[in-house]
């Protein structure tokens, strides 16, 4: 038998490379006119003179929707 520990241990290095890949494409993709990404009415934008403050609220949401969607049907058997 494994040790239970190290399965969490490599899933969990699987996840964070799967957030850090992620990650990266929303970096590369930010500028390249996909209209809805980090633009939505619900996303909070607060800009002042020498602040500025953005918050992806409906954004975070679409995002979470359609990962847990994926997942979902990936998971299942």
């Amino acid at each position: 038998m494994t040790d239970p520990l190290q399965h969490i241990a490599k899933l969990l290095i699987v996840f964070g490379i799967i957030i850090a890949v992620i990650g990266g494409l929303l970096l590369l993709l930010r500028n390249s006119g996909i209209p809805f990404i980090g633009k939505l009415p619900g996303d909070i934008f607060i800009q002042r003179k020498n602040f500025t403050f953005y918050f992806p609220v409906a954004t975070s949401i679409l995002l979470s929707i359609i990962l847990t969607l994926i997942f979902y049907f990936i998971g299942r058997k």
